[in-house]
């Protein structure tokens, strides 16, 4: 870990947006300078991450040790299952070239604004499967047939939602980078693989704490409409489920039976 992660304070300083007059121009200012005074990355554990230049089609922050770059979203509503995002193009864009960013997800209490809950989605469980297209705004609109997206979070596994902040407490440090160190391994893969690997570990966090190939064969009629292109989706399963298994994710007890680790 590179420098000393202190404490974080979750009281946000309204102050620093006092020369503003929009509201969503008071809440980036405020949100975005907690996180570059606060904010460790939870990627490699250096003590503080960078604000980039303005106006980035996506990113935010980057870290000056291992240059993980970081998107933050910010709202003073709890978190959803679905997040409005960006312009859907950039998005999607930005996915799935070689330094899409991780994702902040930030809820903050309207009235003290306090941290509530900040989540970190790490950049390999974005897939464009998560994202959303919204329709096009309406001709009469300031910005006529601008195309936004929705980040979908009921998509992405429990592993890939990594609280920081959760429930108005400061998660350990040493849990977050743990968590994080746990499933980095995706990110040695394509998109498409990643794709199917977040398919199965969604279906893996359906099961009991202890479960069999069978009972995940359950889900074959919806991954060969998801995937219609595969002929092999049993194969498929149990291949994934090696992956989970090699990685410490599941562990395997013969004859087809596994348990969650």
């Amino acid at each position: 870990m590179k420098g000393m992660v202190a404490d974080l304070n979750l009281q946000m300083n309204e102050s620093v947006a006092g020369g503003y007059r929009s509201n969503s121009q008071k809440t980036r200012v405020i949100t975005e300078k907690w996180v570059e005074n606060n904010l460790f990355c939870p990627c490699c554990g250096n003590a503080h991450i960078s604000h980039f230049e303005n106006n980035r089609p996506v990113a935010d922050f980057y870290c000056q040790n291992c240059l993980e770059e970081y998107e933050l979203k910010s709202k003073k509503t709890p978190i959803s299952s679905k997040i409005a995002g960006g312009a859907y193009d950039k998005m999607i864009e930005r996915i799935k070239s070689s330094n899409n960013p991780n994702f902040f997800f930030m809820e903050y209490d309207k009235n003290d604004h306090k941290i509530k809950n900040l989540i970190l989605i790490p950049k390999y469980f974005f897939v464009p499967d998560i994202v959303e297209k919204r329709k096009p705004l309406a001709d009469t609109a300031k910005r006529a047939g601008w195309v936004g997206c929705n980040i979908v979070l009921k998509h992405v596994p429990a592993e890939g939602r990594i609280y920081i902040v959760k429930d108005g407490v400061e998660q350990s440090v040493d849990k977050i980078l743990t968590n994080v160190k746990k499933i980095n391994f995706m990110e040695q893969y394509k998109i498409d693989a990643r794709g199917w690997m977040l398919d199965i570990l969604n279906c893996v966090n359906m099961m009991d704490e202890e479960f069999t190939l069978n009972q995940m064969y359950q889900f074959v009629p919806a991954l060969a409409l998801k995937h219609p292109e595969n002929q092999h989706i049993r194969d498929k399963i149990r291949q994934q489920l090696q992956v989970l298994r090699d990685k410490g994710i599941i562990e395997f007890h013969g004859r087809g039976h596994y348990k969650k680790c």
